[in-house]
């Protein structure tokens, strides 16, 4: 007929439109926080505005803001995360226990104590020595040789005389300088050995012929006209002062003269080795022959092959082999000891020597031959 379709009201004539139960529900947010804000936003809403109907739904929202982090804060973040790693490792290598517990610390080594320079010794033996030979030999016909000679090794302006009164006559035949005693301020004290000969006039030879006998002497109250002498060659002690001054040594005073032991030390007596008789025997005339060869300027002949034995000087003849012993010991090469009589200077003396023999083969014959000797036993 053309008429709109009747529409069902409601008891309070209210058109009826769609159920509730045909509504579709709101779609619900994906997170249940986001939910959580937009239902609590709604009826916040709700509760402010009572006129509003409560049945539209409030449009989702939460009640915070997402934000990016910051660059700083991730590498912040990240920072730390590798320094925890590291430690775990560093202490997976060195152990806990050494943190807990460190080691302890090496004492720290003392630094060497620098020496003190040493006492310039030889330097102060060398002035010693030339001061003891210029002021233990005199000679009254030449005293200003023996000053000047003092001259060189004392301070400047000293008295070159050294208390000498300017007579007689001695000479100095060796000088030996020994121990230095260090003091202060480069001082030092030098002991000097000198063997002088004393005694003999003015202009006389000083050869090796004894002294005269002691006689009157012209200051005697016999008034003799004998030349006044002394004992022949002895040892004599000089302790002399020296200082070093400007890299340089000086005598500072007048010497002190000391006296000589009369005999050495008493030593150990040498054990004596024990002999081989048979080789001994078997090996005498060869270090006969050879001593003799020695004395004669011809060696080579009568020495093993290689060694290298200068003979000895002329005027020096051989007399005897006094004695002569092989050790027991030994292996391919044997030693021995020889007692040699020797004729020098219109006497006879006797030294010792130390003989190696060693074992020569010729056209399938042995013989022993000397290698080497040595002056002197041990």
């Amino acid at each position: 007929m053309g008429l709109p379709e009747p529409v069902d009201r409601n008891e309070r004539g209210v058109t009826a439109g769609p159920s509730r139960q045909d509504e579709k529900p709101a779609p619900q947010p994906a997170n249940p926080w986001e939910a959580a804000g937009a239902e609590l936003a709604a009826r916040e809403r709700a509760a402010a505005a009572p006129g509003e109907p409560a049945g539209r739904p409030a449009p989702p929202a939460v009640p915070w803001v997402a934000q990016d982090e910051k660059s700083g804060v991730v590498f912040a973040r990240r920072l730390g995360r590798g320094l925890l790693w590291a430690v775990v490792a560093l202490a997976a290598v060195t152990g806990v226990r050494s943190w807990v517990v460190p080691p302890k610390a090496p004492a720290a080594a003392s630094a060497p104590a620098q020496a003190a320079p040493s006492y310039p010794t030889a330097d102060a033996q060398a002035a010693a020595a030339r001061f003891a030979r210029a002021y233990l030999g005199w000679d009254e016909a030449r005293k200003e040789e023996r000053a000047a000679l003092l001259a060189s090794v004392l301070p400047v302006g000293a008295d070159s005389t050294m208390g000498w009164d300017g007579k007689g006559r001695q000479e100095v035949l060796a000088v030996q300088p020994g121990t230095v005693t260090p003091g202060t301020a480069g001082r030092a004290l030098v002991r000097v050995d000198v063997l002088i000969r004393s005694g003999a006039p003015a202009g006389q030879s000083t050869g090796a012929s004894p002294s005269p006998a002691p006689g009157p002497s012209a200051d005697s109250p016999a008034g003799g006209t004998t030349p006044r002498t002394e004992p022949g060659a002895r040892w004599l002690g000089l302790d002399v002062p020296v200082i070093e001054t400007g890299g340089r040594f000086a005598v500072t005073g007048r010497p002190g003269l000391v006296g000589m032991p009369a005999a050495g030390p008493k030593v150990p007596d040498t054990p004596a080795a024990e002999a081989d008789a048979e080789l001994t025997g078997q090996t005498k005339s060869t270090v006969e022959k050879f001593f003799a060869a020695y004395a004669g300027g011809d060696t080579e002949s009568v020495s093993a092959p290689g060694a290298q034995l200068p003979a000895l000087p002329q005027g020096i003849a051989f007399k005897a082999l006094v004695n002569w012993s092989v050790d027991v010991s030994g292996n391919a090469d044997r030693s021995g000891t020889a007692q040699v009589s020797w004729a020098l200077g219109g006497a006879t003396v006797e030294v010792a020597y130390r003989v190696k023999l060693t074992r020569v083969s010729s056209s399938g014959a042995q013989r022993w031959q000397v290698a080497d000797i040595r002056g002197g036993t041990l």
